[in-house]
């Protein structure tokens, strides 16, 4: 996508999200989109042209909106490189920022006793990452334009790591994920075919462990999610308590 065709979807999103407040629109920097890079393909070794360096060096290193003015540190991604299930979450909180990893305060330390609970982990079958690469301020919701600046780096993980399943964790990835404004409540509870990078993966929406820990009412539908992810692995013949696909 280039730059001008991202300001004309970045545009449209900032109106019907002023829309959905009522009218109103809070004051927005210009946008500052750079074009994607040229699609990836094979060199004549037939290795991938891009890679997880390349990919986590252009993630560090990104100036594409104006969440480059108050990130500590970019957070890529963590986990096995070809991964059973790849969790998608929102962007990163505090501790991320300060450390450059995701999903390591208090949500990610629940996030990985939620995955041990099916037998899953970073360190055997999971690549955990984000919607966007950098903190929002005050942790609020990532605005349009941010969502649309990282939405090459989430494509390329997807296109490089190749999940067989991918959990959803929380209502703004599955919102975004699956272009929809359905709440999490009418998203989770089934498995669902997302399109994404050139490829179809299975899909699982739960709620996100920082709800979770305000809101002990959803643990019990959270459970009822991993659950059935770990049944749809079982189905598909892969096997969480093996030692893995990475």
């Amino acid at each position: 996508m280039t730059a001008d065709e991202k300001t004309s979807l970045a545009r449209f999103l900032d109106t019907a999200y002023g829309v959905a407040r009522g009218g109103y629109l809070d004051d927005r920097d210009e946008y500052a989109f750079q074009d994607d890079p040229e699609p990836c393909g094979e060199t004549a070794g037939g290795a991938e042209a891009d890679s997880f360096e390349r990919l986590e060096a252009d993630v560090r290193s990104c100036t594409g909106c104006r969440l480059k003015e108050t990130r500590k540190n970019a957070v890529p991604g963590e986990g096995v490189r070809r991964p059973m299930v790849m969790v998608i979450g929102e962007g990163p909180g505090a501790d991320e920022d300060a450390t450059g990893r995701p999903f390591v305060g208090k949500a990610g330390q629940l996030l990985d006793r939620m995955l041990a609970s099916i037998d899953l982990s970073r360190e055997k079958n999971c690549y955990i990452a984000n919607v966007i690469k950098c903190r929002p301020p005050g942790n609020r919701d990532p605005f349009p334009d941010e969502t649309i600046a990282c939405s090459s780096f989430l494509e390329r993980q997807v296109r490089l790591l190749k999940p067989a399943f991918i959990l959803c964790a929380g209502r703004v990835a599955a919102q975004t994920l699956l272009d929809t404004t359905n709440s999490i409540g009418k998203i989770r509870g089934k498995v669902i075919s997302l399109d994404i990078a050139g490829t179809t993966v299975p899909l699982v929406a739960t709620y996100h462990p920082s709800a979770l820990l305000r809101n002990e009412e959803w643990k019990r539908p959270a459970w009822e999610d991993l659950k059935l992810l770990r049944s749809a692995l079982v189905e598909a013949g892969l096997d969480p308590a093996g030692p893995g696909t990475g």
